[in-house]
Formats: structure tokens, C-alpha cells, sequence
């Protein structure tokens, strides 16, 4: 087994193990990965087998002497493909601590992939985590729907819904980035003190390099966008990467509207639709009114894990 570090020489092989990886994932692909790349120190893995086959990639950074997958990925552990046996993910850990600790590197922070992303069944990582006594050291939550069943709303959600209309609100999708990109700034600094991870330009260069998976939602009332949802939509699943609803947005029920327009209408044949976390502090504070909202829709818990492992 050989372990290398990626480097730009590899682009196309990477990409092309993204592209086949059973739980593949655009954000995975080295022109998302590298649009941060002045923020984050890339150390990403290449594992070859004894026979120089590439049999899986890891999307990592290094910060002082602590190995992440990647800190600027919402999540991201070991890509594998089919042939991928749990007897090799074992191995893989093994091999993968000798490696790093000849780098002089003393801990890795690793977190999954949640099961909802997967294409196929794909957590022979959390087992050879578990084998090599890696402890569960941060567990956020995530709302997801099962649009395979039928989906539930509250009686608060159907409520705001029927309100929203009868009022005169188009909901469809646009290339107004920057309208929607104010409305959002102007909420997060309002209601949270906070910023988007992203810049304008960044989501705007991103979306031309991922048009089918990058996408913007909005609502309109009266020529006016009151509400947005930018989309991150992968092959069975689609995220709410961001959500805006403007003052009026809010009186008027627009935001509701755009989200039921999203689950029963753009993507009622997808599997998952995922409203994202609802915690801090490392997930030990859950925002108890921001999960109510999302569980409103009928969305239910999947746990995104993080797990550390000390290089001995």
C-alpha cells in the first residue's frame, strides 16, 4: 500500500475517482476543493494499492501538526469505490497512521460522510474508526426529509403555506446572485451577527464551474426577490446550502412557499431533501426554534460525526 500526497499532477485521476466514488460528491472535485485554497493548508491523500491501483482519495488539510478532512468542506472522510472491502478500510487506517506520523503529524480529525449522501452503502470507514479507537468527539445534527414517503407538514407549516397563497408570489429559479447575495448578508448580519462563508464572487464562479449542482431558488412579490434558496444538489439529495427571507418575506409566508415549491415540485423525484445543522458549540447547543422550523416540513435527525485519532 503507498500513500501520496495530492498534487496538481494528479487533477484528472482525482477527479475521475470523485466522478466513480459509490459516495461521490461534487464538493469533492478539485475546483471546489481549490476556491479556498489561499484559506487551508491542502494535504490531501492518493492511496495506491500493491499494484498501483488508486483504490481511494482522502480531501484533507493540515493545520500545525493536525490532519483534517478537509476543514472547508461541510464533510468529507475517505471517497471509495465499489470494490472498496472493510477488511481494506482497516488496513487503510493503519497504514494511513504510519504514514502521517512519519510527517510528523499527531492527530487526525476525521468526519464522516453522513449515509444520506452516500450512493451506496459506504461506512466501512466507521468501522475501522472504531477498530482503531478513534473517539467521537463532535456530533452535529442535520434535518433531512424522505421524499421516497409521503412528507408531512405541521399544521403551522400548512398554514403559512395556504396564507402565502393567496398572496401574488412567483417562485422560480434565477441567476440573480447578487440581489439574493444582499438579502442574505443583510440577514445573517440582522439575525445571527454573522457572515456567508462564501464571497458573492466565490458562489458566483462556483456555479459557473457546477451549473447542475449549484443552483438559486427565489421568491418574488411585486418584482422584488423577499426570499431565496441557494441549492447544492448531488445525485440523490439536494442541501439548502443557504436560505434568505426578507421582513416582508416573513409577513407574508414567501420563504415556506419557496421550500414547498423546492420538495413537492424541482425535486419531488430526488431521495433526500437536507435543511442542514441546527447546532454550535461543536453541536452541544441545538437552536431548538431553528430545528423546529425544518421539522415543520417533517424533516428527522442524521448526525454528522466528527472523530479524532491520536498518532501514537
Amino acid at each position: 500500500m503507498n500513500i501520496i500526497r495530492y498534487v496538481k499532477e494528479y487533477k484528472n485521476l482525482w477527479n475521475e475517482f470523485v466522478k466513480n466514488a459509490k459516495n461521490s460528491h461534487f464538493l469533492f472535485h478539485r475546483d471546489y476543493m481549490e476556491y479556498h485554497s489561499d484559506r487551508f493548508e491542502d494535504f490531501s491523500l492518493m492511496i495506491f494499492d500493491d499494484a498501483e491501483k488508486l483504490i481511494t482519495i482522502l480531501p484533507a488539510n493540515i493545520k500545525e501538526d493536525t490532519l483534517y478532512s478537509h476543514q472547508g468542506l461541510t464533510f468529507g472522510g475517505f471517497l471509495v469505490d465499489d470494490k472498496m472491502k472493510t477488511e481494506t478500510m482497516v488496513e487503510i487506517f493503519q497504514a494511513l497512521q504510519i504514514f502521517i506520523k512519519s510527517q510528523n503529524i499527531k492527530k487526525l480529525v476525521y468526519k464522516c460522510i453522513p449515509y444520506i449522501y452516500h450512493i451506496k452503502p459506504s461506512e466501512e470507514d466507521r468501522y475501522a474508526l472504531f477498530r482503531h479507537d478513534a473517539k467521537l468527539i463532535r456530533r452535529d445534527v442535520t434535518s433531512t426529509i424522505d421524499l421516497t414517503e409521503e412528507v408531512r407538514y405541521s399544521k403551522g407549516r400548512k398554514w403559512t403555506i395556504n396564507k402565502a397563497q393567496k398572496e401574488a408570489i412567483e417562485t422560480f429559479e434565477s441567476d440573480d446572485y447578487g440581489t439574493f447575495w444582499e438579502l442574505l448578508i443583510s440577514v445573517l448580519e440582522s439575525n445571527h451577527e454573522a457572515k456567508p462563508v462564501h464571497t458573492l464572487e466565490e458562489i458566483q464562479k462556483l456555479a459557473r464551474l457546477f451549473p447542475k449542482n449549484i443552483r438559486l431558488f427565489v421568491a418574488k412579490k411585486n418584482k422584488q426577490i423577499v426570499s431565496g434558496a441557494l441549492i447544492y444538489e448531488n445525485k440523490n439529495i439536494v442541501h439548502t446550502q443557504y436560505l434568505a427571507n426578507s421582513e416582508l418575506g416573513r409577513e407574508i409566508g414567501a420563504l415556506d412557499l419557496l421550500i414547498n415549491y423546492l420538495i413537492k415540485d424541482v425535486y419531488k423525484n430526488k431521495k433526500y431533501f437536507d435543511f442542514g445543522i441546527s447546532n454550535e458549540n461543536a453541536g452541544r447547543y441545538l437552536n431548538n426554534g431553528l430545528i423546529a422550523q425544518k421539522e415543520g416540513f417533517g424533516a428527522r435527525a442524521v448526525v454528522h460525526d466528527f472523530y479524532e485519532l491520536e498518532i501514537k
